[in-house]
């Protein structure tokens, strides 16, 4: 079972409403699971969405942010727990540590920065945990298409791909997840 999800997502909304619904329905189904949430900590955008949709719905939801954020990304003082760090890097390593899989969401650089960073980590075997892309209205489709140049171009082996699980489907991705998941954990000393 997937305990705890670590998503990564946007402080802003985006242009879309789908943006917005997606993120809701992602909350609504990760409490009606039982599944607790990690993410950045924020009150703010989809952060802030899927935070409030976990809570509103009676899930659990943990943030994880530095101090220096706070106030940019307005630190949310409604969640189960908040975790305040000093850095970036110890935001990333402790939501990472916590997640028994991840799900990227919409988002700007921030978001793609996690995705390459725990995709890095299970290439290089430092975990085998699922990682899902939830691909609303085709926002990643042109990242999906990079990531498919670079094994053409001989930079990435084909098999890296099958580590990422795709969908536009928040319940598809979901389920996908819970048929990849391994027992892995994530280890911190290789990082």
């Amino acid at each position: 079972m997937l305990k705890t999800i670590c998503v990564y997502c946007g402080s802003q909304t985006g242009k879309s409403l789908a943006y917005q619904t997606s993120a809701e329905t992602l909350g609504k189904l990760l409490a009606e699971n039982g599944t607790r949430l990690v993410y950045g900590g924020g009150n703010v955008g989809l952060m802030g969405i899927i935070a409030e949709t976990v809570l509103a719905c009676g899930g659990e939801a943990v943030g994880v942010i530095p101090r220096f954020l706070v106030e940019r990304e307005v630190g949310h003082a409604g969640l189960t727990e908040l975790r305040m760090v000093e850095s970036m890097h110890e935001r990333k390593e402790i939501m990472a540590s916590l997640a028994d899989g991840f799900i990227i969401m919409s988002g700007g650089i921030g978001t793609l920065e996690e995705l390459f960073e725990v995709f890095t980590w299970r290439q290089l075997e430092l975990h085998q945990k699922p990682i899902g892309i939830l691909n609303t209205e085709g926002y990643y489709d042109s990242l999906l298409e990079f990531l498919k140049n670079s094994v053409e171009q001989g930079f990435l082996q084909a098999s890296a791909l099958d580590y990422l699980l795709v969908e536009t489907d928040a319940t598809v991705l979901f389920n996908k997840m819970l048929a990849h998941q391994t027992s892995r954990n994530f280890d911190r000393d290789k990082i």
